[in-house]
């Protein structure tokens, strides 16, 4: 039986299992007996352009089959700095799972920052912190602010999601926030008051921790994983796509 590496988000952890993407992605969300309802996000990993941190003869002795003749859904390789250990070469496909255990494949590709937009964005950091921030950068120029070591924050790579802001993309202080769901809109608009109005500012912390869980629906544009040098974009589909290409996910979402 074909074994698979994982990276997965939240916690941290590179894995090992006997678990197809579809498979692994209900077992992180409902668990073995469909008693666990949390979303999961995690990357498929090139074990051959994965370096020193995948040991394939490790895997090979503890990823065997149960003794009932079941897959092994899970080992643990590592669970400390994963992200930044991982050459960008060995991310494949993006897999975002409801919390029912309904799984949506990503293909990535390298980030083109030609069409990026002017404006105000919304970044929910997801690796390897996670604080949701305010800010007037592009995601290109996010990311290298980040991980270019130009300031005394550095990160080796970093791992966000753009969410959609609606009209306060470019009136963030009296623009409209309907079919906005966000929990306190007076403060997303106080962070970006701040960037107007404070000299050299940029960026604003909007909330310190994530809670483990995004609203799929509120995603703009899609997932950005990187460092200083590149970055890969996860595109997530428009809802008309995403309703054609894999239902039962648009419907959960």
């Amino acid at each position: 039986m074909a074994t698979f590496v994982y990276l997965t988000i939240n916690p941290e952890a590179l894995i090992a299992s006997m678990l197809p993407p579809t498979d692994f992605g209900q077992y992180l969300s409902t668990g073995t007996k469909n008693r666990n309802r949390s979303e999961a996000i995690f990357f498929e990993i090139d074990p051959g352009n994965a370096g020193e941190i995948v040991d394939g003869s490790s895997i090979a002795k503890r990823c065997v089959m149960k003794p009932d003749g079941s897959p092994k859904s899970s080992v643990y390789l590592s669970v400390y700095r994963v992200l930044e250990t991982v050459p960008l070469t060995a991310f494949k496909s993006l897999y975002l799972t409801t919390e029912t255990g309904y799984t949506l494949e990503i293909k990535g590709k390298k980030y083109e920052p030609r069409s990026e937009r002017k404006g105000f964005h919304l970044y929910q950091e997801l690796c390897p912190v996670t604080p949701l921030i305010a800010t007037d950068y592009s995601p290109s120029q996010f990311m290298l602010h980040l991980t270019d070591g130009s300031t005394p924050i550095v990160l080796p790579k970093l791992f966000f999601v753009e969410l959609k802001l609606g009209a306060l993309a470019l009136n963030p202080l009296t623009g409209s926030v309907e079919y906005l769901p966000y929990a306190n809109v007076g403060h997303l608009r106080d962070c970006f008051e701040i960037i107007i109005n404070e000299e050299d500012k940029h960026m604003k912390t909007v909330r310190r921790t994530f809670s483990g869980s995004i609203l799929y629906r509120t995603i703009e544009g899609g997932f950005y994983l990187g460092s200083e040098s590149e970055t890969l974009y996860f595109p997530f589909p428009t809802m008309a796509d995403l309703e054609n290409s894999n239902y039962e996910f648009f419907r959960a979402v």
